[in-house]
């Protein structure tokens, strides 16, 4: 089994079925539109995000992106696997490459915000180092989202 994870634009075609997958995900939720705040392919692009997949034998088995603010912070974004493909370690994976990311640029912060209905994700983020915080950016209090915070060493 062969894993990559490569930095590509959020608007190719492996990107865009991995978000329109992650939309559908989410939308089988009941969070009300107010606290819905996935960014679109265009956002994405517009808000400068960088985008990374991962494949397994080429095959698109996740995404993960990160927006940096600054040299303050870099938030992740859309960050998704596959069913087929959860219990292999990839959403890990994904979270050590934005980390790299983030130290490349000098940015020794991540943050984040997932619903709290996403109990594998909130797993994945208190079993990796991060901490519950209070909203950040241009976040408001939501009863509907945890936000998440991670301290990483250059």
């Amino acid at each position: 089994m062969s894993i990559t994870i490569t930095q590509e634009r959020p608007d190719s075609p492996d990107a865009i079925q991995l978000i329109n997958e992650l939309q559908t995900v989410l939308s089988q939720e009941m969070y009300p539109d107010e606290s819905r705040h996935g960014y679109s392919v265009e956002k994405l692009l517009r808000e400068g995000v960088i985008f990374f997949i991962t494949r397994i034998d080429d095959m698109p088995a996740g995404c993960g992106g990160i927006q940096l603010f600054d040299t303050e912070y870099g938030e992740v974004k859309r960050m998704y696997v596959r069913p087929q493909y959860r219990g292999l370690g990839l959403g890990k994976l994904m979270l050590d490459r934005l980390s790299a990311y983030a130290r490349e640029k000098r940015i020794f912060t991540l943050r984040l915000e997932t619903g709290i209905y996403q109990k594998e994700a909130i797993k994945l983020y208190e079993g990796n180092g991060f901490v519950r915080r209070g909203p950040f950016g241009d976040y408001k209090i939501d009863p509907m989202s945890i936000y998440f915070e991670k301290q990483i060493t250059g």
